[in-house]
């Protein structure tokens, strides 16, 4: 799975374990992630359902937020194997 202690890890932690919704501004500032879209599509390959929901923020900007949903882990890794694959 992950090591806990990277900054991968601590993003997975956050959005699986702990069950967080995070936008990339969050995951920017408190991960040090440079690139979250990037980061959350590791975790996404690693066959974990990460989905992105859209959302007004109080400034009416649009926000979106990553989530850990329920999807077996099967079905996601299958998913992005093909797709990697050129096969969906």
């Amino acid at each position: 799975m992950f090591n806990l202690e990277t900054k991968q890890g601590k993003l997975f932690k956050a959005l699986v374990l702990d069950g967080e919704k995070l936008s990339a501004s969050e995951i920017r500032k408190r991960f040090s992630i440079k690139n979250p879209r990037a980061t959350v599509s590791e975790i996404r390959s690693a066959g974990f359902a990460i989905y992105t929901d859209s959302e007004v923020a109080g400034n009416h900007q649009r926000v979106t937020r990553y989530r850990h949903g329920a999807a077996s882990r099967r079905l996601i890794r299958a998913g992005y194997t093909a797709i990697r694959m050129n096969l969906a």
